[in-house]
């Protein structure tokens, strides 16, 4: 069994004396595994960095095995981030959030496009925050978690929407809430898509999204607490105020 492609390195981890395990979310088939012999070797262990983009040969004898990878560069992202804590916080926390939800070998083509999407425009960090609120937003839908805000889960309107239901991710309007409103989740205009919006706004945000995070995904998971990058990119975003 064998596959070529292009992915998005994800995390590595040694392997033995000299090779590594990497795991790569590749467009056609998804957060995928292998063994790269001599991973850690001078010549290989610089290209392992998470979120690099590689060329991927896969090669195993049975389709369940774990197999090895043959890799080669493609481009590195390693330079945009290295002197930017924010820009670091992010890469770390998009790598970690999928390897954490994704499962292993499950193809989500729209998901790989809006990653590399993502992940290139790290370091300009006046479009990236907001980019990377979208991008949560589309991974809780890919994972079968998404919010419907189009309209009051209450009175069916579309008017005054302030509020997310914990329980179901639907909007809720003012008049809706009623004396529920403590115990909703804020929506954000800017999770409805109204254009930019303040870091202020998207860390309010990022405290909606990442309820569903938690309480939603990490639940579905078992006991696997939900990564601590994503918290260390929300306060790197929160000391920008």
């Amino acid at each position: 069994m064998d596959w070529r492609g292009t992915g998005i390195l994800l995390s590595v981890r040694r392997h033995g004396e000299s090779s590594a395990i990497i795991d790569v979310f590749t467009e056609d088939k998804g957060r995928h595994a292998g063994v790269v012999r001599g991973g850690t070797s001078r010549k290989i262990a610089p290209i392992l960095q998470p979120g690099a983009q590689l060329d991927v040969a896969w090669r195993a004898r049975l389709e369940d095995h774990i197999g090895s990878f043959v890799v080669e560069p493609v481009r590195s992202r390693a330079a945009l981030v290295m002197s930017d804590r924010l820009a670091l916080a992010g890469l770390n926390t998009v790598t970690a959030l999928l390897a954490y939800g994704l499962p292993e070998r499950e193809a989500h083509a729209l998901l790989y496009r809006r990653t590399e999407q993502l992940l290139d425009l790290l370091g300009q960090n006046d479009v990236w925050p907001l980019a990377y609120l979208q991008w949560e937003v589309a991974l809780l839908e890919e994972l079968g978690f998404g919010l419907d805000l189009s309209v009051c889960a209450v009175t069916g309107g579309r008017d005054d929407l302030r509020y997310v239901s914990p329980k179901s991710g639907r909007a809720v309007s003012g008049a809706g809430a009623g004396e529920w409103a403590d115990r909703l989740l804020p929506l954000p205009p800017v999770l409805h898509g109204e254009g930019d919006a303040s870091n202020a706004e998207i860390v309010q945000a990022l405290s909606t999204t990442g309820y569903f995070f938690e309480a939603h995904l990490a639940r579905s998971l078992g006991t696997r607490p939900l990564p601590e990058a994503r918290a260390r990119f929300i306060d790197a975003l929160t000391r920008t105020l």
